[in-house]
Order: structure tokens, then sequence, then C-alpha cells
């Protein structure tokens, strides 16, 4: 789900391999996939030179021009929508039925969470449900293909690039496969973080030893909560509008219909 504010626009940290919002753009841009090739094989010069290794390179190598996530791109309406047509467009009725049913499911592990970082279950499970409907779909793109695309398109440069160099990190690090499947704008997981933001929030949550926000629940939701408390939140405090945590579920999207969604879902999820 876009606007790009989910790991965040607000965010914009610069990655452990020691990039910078500036990161390099002496690759030209296009907007159509006629110069993706040229395009990839000087930004490939470009990230070797910043630190990427030979498992981001080679993901980088395999990519290819994805059509359907530049079709996507230019066509994102529901964020013009009412907040009532938007509500009822995601099905919150039926994401606060089972966000209630989840949340006396997973009480041990959500309770730990927000011992740990202070938020709720509610806006959690929110999150969850709106952003993969509980993950049952993550997308049907891949990941780094997807930023590839969008960090060679002339529209957001800049900020698809640090997705892409977030993207070619985690499979450095095997922590994304340079197959996995995601949404349209290459977000990540359970609760579809952009690339550089599981660089910077991804946690284990499970305590297996490794971060995996698309097989694993209990990383995304944990993710999920790291990312909300980096952006501000205060346990205990409120989260509708006008209240303290407001401003942290913003950092999440930046579409407003979309902020006063999760803050109404959750409460309702919390109520119960």
């Amino acid at each position: 789900m876009s606007p790009f504010k989910r790991g965040g626009l607000l965010a914009a940290a610069a990655l452990a391999v020691g990039l910078t919002t500036g990161a390099a753009h002496a690759a030209r841009c296009g907007n159509d996939s006629s110069g993706f090739n040229a395009w990839k094989a000087e930004f490939r010069q470009e990230a070797a030179a910043r630190g990427i290794g030979q498992r981001g390179l080679q993901a980088l190598d395999g990519t290819t021009y994805a059509s359907k996530t530049i079709s996507a791109d230019r066509n994102q309406k529901s964020f013009r929508l009412s907040l009532e047509q938007f509500m009822e467009r995601r099905g919150a009725r039926t994401i606060v039925s089972k966000g209630r049913s989840l949340k006396k499911q997973h009480a041990s592990l959500l309770a730990n969470i927000e011992s740990r970082y202070g938020v709720p279950p509610g806006p959690l499970l929110a999150i969850w449900g709106m952003e993969t409907g509980f993950g049952s779909f993550l997308g049907n793109q891949n990941i780094v293909s997807a930023v590839a695309t969008l960090a060679y398109d002339c529209r957001r440069t800049e900020f698809f690039t640090r997705q892409l160099y977030g993207a070619l990190t985690l499979v450095d690090r095997g922590m994304l496969a340079p197959n996995a499947i995601g949404a349209a704008h290459g977000e990540v997981g359970q609760t579809q973080f952009l690339p550089e933001n599981v660089v910077k929030y991804g946690v284990d949550g499970d305590g297996d030893g490794r971060i995996d926000l698309i097989r694993s629940r209990a990383d995304a939701l944990a993710s999920t909560a790291n990312f909300l408390r980096a952006h501000g939140w205060r346990p205990g405090a409120g989260y509708q509008r006008g209240e303290a945590n407001y401003r942290a579920i913003q950092g999440w999207n930046a579409a407003g219909v979309y902020q006063q969604a999760i803050a109404l879902i959750g409460r309702d999820i919390d109520a119960n």
C-alpha cells in the first residue's frame, strides 16, 4: 500500500552501507523500458563502489523492468476516496472482526511486543490487516525488480534509489532472497515495509536469530512496533486524531484516510 511513508519518507535515514539520501544518480533515469538495461549497468558500478557485495550485485543483474509496477504507480486511486468510502473498500469491519480473533489467538506475542515497545495490539493488527489481510496476500511482484524499476523511473528516483540500496543490502545480509515476492512498489512482508526500513527497523520477534518479515508474523509485528516507537510512540498515550501517538501512525503512511483508518480500526480492536 502506497504512498510511500511506509517505513518512511519522514524516516529517510542513511543505510548501514554508508549511503546518504543523495546516493549517486549518475545512472540516467528513464520513463520506459528502453533504457533500463543501460541504466542497470551504470547503477551496478555505483552500487559496487558503495559496498554492495556480490550477492546484492547478482540480484541486481537478475532484475527486469517491471511494467506492472509502473502501471500500479501511475494509477493509485483509493487515497482519493472519503474516509467512509476507503473504510468500506478496505473491508474495515472484517479487519476488526478478524483482528479481535487474532488478538486472542496471539495474546502472548502481542503482550510481549507491547511490553517491549509500548504499542498495544490494536494498531498493529489494523496495519497487518490493512496491508496484507493478515498475511494472506503479500503481493505478486519481484521485490528487487520492482524497486530497481522505480529507481530507474524518473518520477521518484532519489526515494526509490534508497529502496533499491535497501533491498540489495538485505540480499547481501541473507535477509531477502533475490526472487522474493512483494507488493507493487517493492514492499516487504506481512506488514509491507519498504526495504530501507527493514534495514533500519527490522527486528527478530520470535527469537530464532534471524529477521524474516515475510514468513514470521512475530518478526513483522515486532518490527512494526519498533517503527512506531522510533516515530515517537509513547506507551499509554492515545492514538486517535489529536492524541499523542497519532503522529507515529502518520509516519507509517502519508495518506490521511489511511492514517485515520488505522486509528479507528485499531481502536475498535483494542476496545474488545
